[in-house]
């Protein structure tokens, strides 16, 4: 019982500390109210409305932010070596020849190179689209969310495939979701390590000249390396 009255007088002493906080909040209130009152009401209105307008907006932005894209699409000819770089920057994994998707290949991974540093590096989510002519459509699936595209290249293969590969380079620069968002395009010139592959000038300007079109002006930035 006695802790009981210790309980009820500590609460007794408490609600009286607080007393004077109450009366406190009840006069701002009170003149907060008194000040409304005397804001014309289409001053009032306009307050709200630009309130509201203002917190909307933050809350887009911070929605905007929140929904960008990092993914980052593969894509190419077939053989052109995707598949192994995406192994490569998932793993670090080395596979030599060619292998051959049937399907999109896909991973949420921190790259390898950026693994074995000490700051955060934030995952990416790679997409590795099969090169074939009858599953390039696959490609439209994965192209709306796309923050970039590599476009893979064999160096050593260059030539006979020069044409087809700038054909299909050009339907990509040219799609309207890529136009739209203006996405950015890496020229990948896989195999470049080898004696008799092609410099990446050399395929540069190869593929310009069978991309050329003086009516055409490229909406986007494409980059090789």
């Amino acid at each position: 019982m006695e802790g009981l009255e210790q309980w009820k007088d500590q609460l007794e002493q408490l609600k009286s500390q607080l007393e004077p906080w109450k009366n406190q909040l009840e006069k701002c209130l009170h003149e907060a109210i008194e000040y409304l009152n005397q804001i014309p009401p289409v001053q009032l209105y306009a307050a709200i409305a630009v309130l509201l307008i203002s917190t909307l907006l933050l809350l887009s932005i911070r929605l905007f932010k929140r929904a960008k894209s990092n993914t980052v699409i593969l894509t190419g000819l077939s053989g052109s070596g995707k598949t192994v770089l995406f192994y490569q920057l998932r793993d670090g994994s080395v596979h030599q020849g060619t292998i051959t998707s049937m399907e999109p290949n896909e991973s949420t991974i921190v790259l390898n190179s950026d693994s074995n540093k000490k700051r955060k590096s934030k995952p990416v989510h790679i997409v590795d689209v099969p090169g074939h002519s009858r599953l390039r459509p696959k490609l439209d699936e994965f192209l709306p969310r796309a923050a970039g595209i590599v476009f893979v290249v064999d160096s050593l293969e260059f030539l006979p495939n020069c044409h087809l590969a700038s054909e299909y380079l050009y339907d990509i620069l040219t799609k309207a979701s890529v136009v739209k968002k203006k996405i950015p395009v890496l020229i990948c010139c896989n195999k470049n390590d080898k004696v008799t592959a092609h410099t990446k000038e050399f395929i540069r300007k190869q593929m310009e000249k069978e991309m050329y079109d003086p009516d055409y002006i490229c909406p986007t930035c494409f980059y090789f390396a």
